[in-house]
């Protein structure tokens, strides 16, 4: 199995040079399609030039290439189309549809099928001409396959298509072991060679005088062999581990002897028909035992008492989608040091404006929608919490454009869609756009860049019934507001002393907005004045306008 490079433009208009890289050889035969096979190693989405220096700037050109393995010499030319990465988060995949099936051409831009990443179902596109020969994942296997992993097979010829029948890709893998152990041996190599330059102990097998590096003993013992009638290639005459390895294929190691121990006396007439020598160096038995015998357990004292339950119960595998959300939930948690500011914020004002907007001109918009650009309002004016901090060096980020994420339950999981430039949106728009972000999210038809970024989260449970909770920040935005439902409160007035007459209790529907902020980019201050400035949109929900 060697390495090999594909190059996805049409391999018909490639044009090659033997000078390309080191140990690289070319096919430049009329046939339509040519392999390459290289013993250099290519980084994945690496660009490299297949023209000579001497040719003009024009002729060149710059072809992306990835790393995959490539198949076995006697196959018709052929690419092996792996498993894109198709987000940027994106390990493994499954396909849930094929477009096109075995046989079938295809042009630039067709899709060949649906893959499941971690947050939807994207289709696969060509970046090329050819035709399909062999499906080498079927769709609608339930278990994902790494980034990487072969899953077609595409050729350029219709008469190559019969000779992939049977064809069937090595595992990734068995490559990347078959690697490991390469390395392992290499580096046992190099250290045997390092290790014969110094001092080594005497070690000896059946009484011999050679010299027997560790290594070169433990393999000729686990052969049952005697290596100490070697001479050593080492330093001073040390048996190394290759002498063993050349005296095993020429044969010329004796079987080892081992040395049987004196077997104890049992009895008194043994002791005195034994010789004098014998009786004098034999060493004493041991005493007899006073204690009783173990008795072994059995298979039945082992294995613990059955409880019986009442009940029936059903098993449910957890999807690929929830089980990405708890470990990125789960990073945020233990990475991001999280802290909680929260805000009672009154919505009748709101409400008012609400109901004048349907009586007036027949336009619904939700609370939802008002906590969206109320929050888009506030991040212009508190722009630190419109930041997020860089993985490479932890750097803040501050963007100057306002992206918020809504967080959507969907029946595989919680998605966040992205509302773009929500502070330059009107109510109406923000409206269209949530409720088509959210349908799409639903349905698993999302682009990648449509939930991938953002600048800053929302996480509304009113609607269910939840008065107030604490989210999770998603990184690497720096915080996310967590929104309750309204409910009727009695709120006190403040008190005027010296005033005869205080003004009663006044009911109120309030909601509670909870911040989560990241430490290490917003402080407590700035949390405070975030939600201030978020307050005072919704209780005066006349400077949206502004």
């Amino acid at each position: 199995m060697s390495t090999a490079v594909f190059l996805r433009r049409n391999i018909s208009r490639r044009i090659l040079a033997r000078s390309a890289a080191p140990g690289a050889s070319f096919s430049t035969t009329a046939t339509p399609s040519c392999s390459l096979n290289s013993s250099r190693t290519f980084a994945p989405s690496a660009a490299f030039s297949v023209c000579p220096s001497s040719w003009p700037a024009s002729t060149k050109r710059l072809y992306s290439c990835s790393s995959i393995q490539f198949a076995q010499e006697d196959y018709p030319p052929h690419i092996l189309f792996p498993m894109p990465a198709l987000s940027p988060t994106m390990d493994s995949g499954s396909i849930s549809q094929w477009l096109v099936q075995e046989g079938d051409s295809f042009g630039a831009g067709t899709a060949l099928c649906s893959i499941d990443t971690d947050k939807a179902s994207v289709d696969f596109e060509a970046q090329d001409d050819g035709i399909l020969a062999k499906i080498l994942l079927q769709a609608g296997s339930d278990e994902s396959v790494a980034v990487g992993t072969p899953i077609c097979v595409v050729v350029e010829e219709e008469g190559d298509v019969a000779a992939f029948a049977n064809y069937v890709a090595d595992s990734p893998a068995a490559s990347k072991d078959a690697a490991a152990a390469a390395a392992v041996e290499s580096k046992e190599e190099i250290k045997e060679d390092s290790t014969s330059s110094v001092a080594s102990p005497v070690t000896s097998m059946s009484g011999g005088g050679s010299i027997l590096l560790p290594s070169a003993r433990h393999l000729a013992e686990s052969k049952g062999l005697d290596a100490t009638v070697l001479s050593g290639s080492g330093k001073g005459g040390r048996v190394t581990k290759g002498d063993v390895m050349q005296a095993l294929v020429d044969g010329s190691m004796p079987a080892l002897r081992k040395e049987e121990p004196a077997k104890a006396p049992s009895s008194t007439n043994d002791q005195a028909a034994a010789p004098t020598t014998a009786t004098t160096n034999a060493v004493p038995p041991a005493p007899a035992a006073t204690t009783r015998a173990h008795v072994p357990l059995t298979l039945q004292d082992l294995v613990a008492e059955t409880i019986h339950t009442t009940g029936s119960y059903e098993d449910v595998a957890n999807n690929k989608m929830r089980k990405i959300i708890a470990s990125r939930l789960t990073d945020s948690k233990r990475n991001v040091p999280h802290f909680y500011t929260a805000m009672p914020v009154q919505l009748d004002q709101i409400m008012k404006l609400r109901k004048q907007l349907v009586n007036e001109f027949d336009v619904k918009i939700s609370i939802n929608d008002f906590v969206i650009k109320c929050c888009a309002m506030a991040l212009r004016d508190v722009p630190r919490v419109n930041a997020t901090i860089q993985n490479t060096d932890g750097a803040i980020h501050v963007s100057e454009t306002v992206d918020i994420s809504v967080a959507v339950a969907t029946p595989t999981g919680l998605i966040t869609p992205i509302v773009f430039g929500t502070d330059q949106l009107g109510l109406a728009e923000i409206t269209n756009k949530v409720k088509d972000l959210a349908g799409r999210a639903r349905e698993g038809k999302l682009a990648p860049a449509e939930y991938q970024g953002g600048t800053f989260s929302i996480s509304n449970l009113g609607m269910f019934g939840i008065d107030e909770f604490s989210a999770v920040i998603n990184p690497p935005q720096a915080a996310i507001l967590a929104v309750g439902g309204g409910s009727r409160r009695v709120v006190p007035t403040p008190y005027v002393d010296g005033a005869v007459d205080q003004k009663s209790p006044v009911i109120q529907t309030i909601m509670t907005a909870r911040l989560s902020a990241d430490r290490r980019a917003v402080d407590e201050p700035t949390a405070a004045l975030f939600l201030s400035a978020f307050r005072q949109y919704m209780n005066q929900p006349q400077l949206l306008m502004l």
